[in-house]
C-alpha cells in the first residue's frame, strides 16, 4: 500500500542537500528589477506631504510607486476592503507601506527610498488592548455565545473563582521571508511567483490592484520555507507591488523582505486578555463559566473576525460545560494587522480553560487530571451532560477521556507527580512542575464556502502521472500525502508520479492551504480525479480482456482481468491508442457543515482531532530561568496517511507552541515601534530548547468516524495546543515555590522575567 506508510517527504533530501528550489532560487530573468517597500515610521499620523523626486532621480531607479500610481483599486485586504497597498493620507502602524522603489539592485532601491522627504502630522496612537478598550475602538462588533444561564449557575455554585491573565502574540518567523517576483507577459498579463498559502487570493488581489480580471494573472508556488498562517493574506502586499511595477516597466520585478522589515510590516498571532468567572461544585465539576476574550487586532480586519470566532469555539476545549457565556471583544489598535497563525485563535481560546481547571484542582486539593476527567466530553449520560458544545455542535466522537487515561498510564504521570512534590520539599531554589492537558480541535474552515478543493491529474501514455491540486506545500508534507493517495488508487509506485507546482491556471478558485484541511480537501479532490481515469481504464481493460468490469483489479502496477494481465504502462498506452481520455479534474466539498455566522451556532466543524501531552519543567526561583525537561505526547491522527510526516508535525507543532508560551515575546514601545524584530531580540526555540526526553506516539486506536481521506485526521494545527501542558506545568512549579499554598497569576509568554515576577507576587486564588 502507498497509504498508512512512513514515506519520506518528497523534498526532504533536496532540503537537506540545499538543492530544493525556493522562490529566491529561481534563475533571475534578464534586466530583473529589485523592489524595496518604504514603511511608515509613525503608528498614527496624517501624511502632510511626500516628496519622492529625489527617489525617482536616484541611481539605478526604474520605477517608483505610491497610491496614485495604482491602476486599479488600492486595496489588498482578504475581504474587509480596508487594507490599502500604499497609504494615501493616513498611516496607522509603524511599518505600513507608503511607497515602493524598483531599481537595478536591491541595495540601490533601498538607498533611494531613504531619500524620500515625508512630513507627518502625528496623532495619538492606541497600541494596547487596554487603551483600545478605554477608547471603545473596535475592528468589529463584539460577539457572544450562550449555553444556558451561566451567570445564574455561577451565582448559586458551591465554589467560585475569578481572574484574568494576558497571553502575548507571536511572530511566524518562517525561515523563508516574504518574497514575490512578477514577470510581465503579452497583452498586459502577468505571471506572479509568490511565497503564499493562498495562490487564488493573490491572483484575485493582483488583478484587483491592476484593474484587470483573474484570467490576466497567473500565480505559481512550488514550495514555501514555512508559512504557519502568516502567508495566507499578507503576501499580497509584495505580489501586488511587484505586479504593478512589472506591468509599468515591462521588466521582471522581485521583492524580498529582509527579516527586520518582514517582522515590522507583517501581522502576528493576536495577543489576548482572558477574563473568567467560574462556578463549580465540591467534586470539581464546572456548573457555569463566563469568559471574556479581548484581542488586539491591529489596524484592519484582515482575518480577525474568523480568528476571534474560532477562539470562542475552542473556549470549551475538551470539557462539557452545562452552562457557558463566551464574549469576544475585537479591538482596533495602531499596530500591524494581526493575522492567521497556526491554530487560528484556537490556542488563545483553549489555554484559558486549562488554567481554570488547574485553579479548581488547587482550590479543592485535587490532582488536575481528575478534574479534567470529571469534566471531559464523553461521560456516561447523566444530569447536565449533553456532549454539546456552547455553539450547539454535538461531540459525537469524544475520545479525549480515553486518550488522557492512556497517556497518564504510559507516561507514569501520577507517580511522577508524587515524586516531583517530594523533590520540591527538599529543593529550596529549583522547583519542578508537571501537567497533563488535552486537545479537542475542530477541523474545517469556519467560512463554509472555503471548504472546497480541486485537482488535476494527467496519466501519460507511458504510465507516468502528473499531479496538480490547489494545496500549497510549506514543509508540512501535503504534496507527498496527496501523491500517496493517487499512487494507492492506481496501485503504482510513487516514483511514477510527478508532483508539480501549485498554479492558478491549472486548478482555479482554490482555498488557502490552512485550517489543517490541506490533506482532507486536496486528497479527496485528487482521489476523485484519479477515480474518473481509473474507471475509464477499467472499462477499456474489460473490453480488451473480454471480461466483466467487476473482474478487473489493479495490483502493484499490474491490471488483472480473469487469467490475463497487463502492466499499467501498457494499459495506458493501449487506452491512448484507443482514444480514451487520460486526464481528469477532481473536486471535493466538505459535507455536514451547517453553521450560522451571525449567531455562531450550528456545526462549523466536520470532525474533531484529539491529543494530550504531559510536560515536566524546572524553574530557578531566584532568576526565573526555566526549562522543559520531558514531554510525553499521545495524538490522534485517525488512520495516519503517513506516520513519519505526522510525527514531524506533532513534534514541530508542540515546539512552536512551547515557544509561544515561553520565549517568544513581542515588545512594542509606547509609540508603536516593534522592538523585537530580529533573532537577536526575538527568541524562537532552538534545538537546545527541545526537551531532552520527548516521547511521541500516534494513538493506535485512532480512526476517523467521518469519511475523510482513508479515515485520516488533520494534524497541522492540533499539536500546537499540546504545549498548553508547558504553561500549566510552569504554573505548577511556581506554585511549588510557596509549598503549594498559593497559585500564581502567570501570564504568557512565561519568560524568566515573568516567572520571577510570578514567584515574587503570588496571591491566593
Amino acid at each position: 500500500m502507498s497509504v498508512y506508510k512512513s514515506i519520506q517527504h518528497d523534498s526532504a533530501l533536496k532540503q537537506a542537500c540545499g538543492t530544493a528550489r525556493y522562490l529566491d532560487d529561481i534563475p533571475e530573468p534578464k534586466a530583473l528589477l529589485h523592489m524595496y517597500i518604504a514603511m511608515s515610521t509613525h503608528a498614527h499620523a496624517k501624511i502632510k506631504s511626500m516628496d519622492l523626486s529625489a527617489v525617482k532621480n536616484a541611481r539605478g531607479v526604474q520605477c517608483v510607486l505610491s497610491a496614485k500610481d495604482i491602476p486599479g483599486h488600492n486595496d489588498v485586504s482578504p475581504f474587509g476592503g480596508d487594507d490599502p497597498l500604499f497609504a494615501e493620507s493616513l498611516v496607522e502602524y509603524v511599518g505600513q507601506p507608503i511607497f515602493a522603489v524598483a531599481a537595478t539592485t536591491r541595495e540601490l532601491a533601498t538607498q533611494a527610498a531613504m531619500m524620500a522627504k515625508i512630513e507627518y502630522d502625528a496623532l495619538p496612537a492606541i497600541t494596547t488592548i487596554e487603551q483600545a478598550r478605554a477608547a471603545d475602538l473596535t475592528i468589529e462588533n463584539s460577539k457572544t455565545i450562550t449555553k444556558g444561564d451561566a451567570p445564574a449557575a455561577i451565582k448559586t455554585a458551591p465554589n467560585r473563582i475569578k481572574g484574568s491573565f494576558v497571553m502575548g502574540g507571536q511572530d511566524h518567523f518562517y525561515l523563508e521571508g516574504m518574497i514575490a517576483m512578477a514577470l510581465p507577459l503579452e497583452d498586459g498579463d502577468v505571471h506572479v511567483y509568490s511565497s503564499t498559502q493562498n495562490p487564488t487570493e493573490i491572483q484575485h488581489l493582483v488583478a484587483h490592484v491592476l484593474g484587470k480580471t483573474q484570467k490576466d494573472v497567473t500565480v505559481e508556488v512550488r514550495r514555501m520555507g514555512g508559512g504557519f498562517g502568516g502567508k495566507e493574506t499578507q503576501p499580497a502586499i509584495m505580489a501586488a507591488a511587484c505586479a504593478i511595477a512589472a506591468t509599468k516597466t515591462g521588466k521582471a520585478v522581485k521583492c524580498r523582505l529582509d527579516r527586520d522589515d518582514d517582522m515590522k510590516m507583517t501581522g502576528k498571532r493576536h495577543d489576548f486578555i482572558y477574563g473568567y468567572d467560574c462556578g463549580f461544585d465540591d467534586t470539581g465539576r464546572i456548573v457555569g463559566l463566563d469568559i471574556v476574550l479581548e484581542s488586539r487586532c491591529g489596524r484592519s480586519k484582515d482575518l480577525s473576525g474568523p480568528i476571534n470566532d474560532r477562539a470562542m469555539f475552542h473556549a470549551d476545549n475538551s470539557y462539557d460545560l452545562p452552562t457557558a457565556k463566551i464574549t469576544s471583544h475585537r479591538y482596533k489598535t495602531h499596530t500591524v494587522s494581526n493575522t492567521a497563525f497556526r491554530g487560528f485563535g484556537g490556542p488563545q481560546g483553549m489555554i484559558g480553560i486549562e488554567r481554570i481547571i488547574e485553579d479548581i484542582a488547587f482550590r479543592l486539593g485535587k490532582d488536575p487530571l481528575d478534574v479534567r476527567l470529571l469534566n471531559a466530553y464523553g461521560q456516561e449520560p447523566e444530569k447536565n451532560k449533553t456532549n454539546e458544545t456552547p455553539y450547539g455542535q454535538t461531540v459525537e466522537d469524544a475520545v479525549v477521556k480515553e486518550i488522557l487515561e492512556e497517556l497518564a498510564e504510559s507516561s507514569n504521570y501520577r507517580t511522577r507527580r508524587a515524586d516531583i512534590r517530594a523533590y520540591n520539599k527538599t529543593s529550596k531554589i529549583l522547583k519542578k512542575g508537571i501537567a497533563i492537558t488535552p486537545v479537542k480541535f475542530g477541523i474545517s474552515f469556519t467560512k463554509t464556502f472555503l471548504n472546497q478543493a480541486g485537482a488535476l491529474v494527467h496519466v501519460y501514455a507511458d504510465g507516468s502521472v502528473h499531479l496538480n491540486h490547489g494545496g500549497t506545500e510549506m514543509g508540512q508534507g501535503l504534496f507527498i500525502k496527496v501523491a500517496q493517495v493517487v499512487a494507492e488508487e492506481f496501485k503504482i509506485p510513487l516514483e511514477q508520479i510527478k508532483i508539480s507546482a501549485t498554479r492558478t491556471d491549472k486548478v482555479p478558485n482554490t482555498s488557502a492551504t490552512a485550517a489543517s484541511s490541506g490533506s482532507d480537501l486536496n486528497g479527496m479532490a485528487a482521489l476523485n480525479a484519479a477515480r474518473k481515469i481509473k474507471l475509464r481504464l477499467i472499462t477499456h481493460a474489460a473490453k480488451k480482456f473480454k471480461c466483466a468490469e467487476t473482474d478487473i483489479s489493479f495490483k502493484s502496477g499490474i491490471i488483472i482481468g480473469g487469467d490475463q494481465s497487463i502492466s499499467f504502462a501498457d494499459l495506458t498506452r493501449s487506452a491512448y491508442e484507443a482514444r480514451i481520455q487520460l486526464s481528469a479534474t477532481g473536486f471535493y466539498k466538505t459535507p455536514k457543515i451547517r453553521y450560522n455566522p451571525v449567531t455562531l451556532m450550528g456545526s462549523p466543524f466536520y470532525y474533531y482531532a484529539y491529543g494530550a501531552a504531559v510536560s515536566e519543567v524546572i524553574i530557578d526561583t531566584l532568576t526565573g530561568e526555566n526549562k522543559v525537561t520531558r514531554v510525553d505526547i499521545l495524538h490522534d491522527c485517525g488512520q495516519s496517511l503517513n506516520p513519519a510526516v505526522d510525527m514531524g508535525q506533532i513534534e514541530g507543532g508542540f515546539i512552536q507552541g512551547m515557544g509561544w508560551l515561553t520565549t517568544e515575546e513581542l515588545v512594542f514601545d509606547d509609540a508603536g515601534h516593534l522592538k523585537t524584530h530580529a533573532p537577536s531580540t526575538y527568541k524562537i526555540p532552538t534545538i537546545g530548547d527541545r526537551p531532552k526526553i520527548m516521547n511521541i506516539a500516534i494513538w493506535e486506536k485512532g480512526r476517523n468516524r467521518e469519511e475523510t481521506i482513508y479515515r485520516s485526521k488533520a494534524v497541522g494545527e492540533p499539536p500546537f495546543m499540546l504545549a498548553n501542558s508547558v504553561y500549566c506545568a510552569l504554573a505548577d512549579a511556581v506554585c511549588a515555590s510557596t509549598h503549594y499554598k498559593s497559585r500564581a497569576n502567570l501570564n504568557a509568554p512565561c519568560t524568566p522575567e515573568e516567572i520571577l515576577r510570578a514567584v515574587t507576587s503570588i496571591t491566593d486564588v
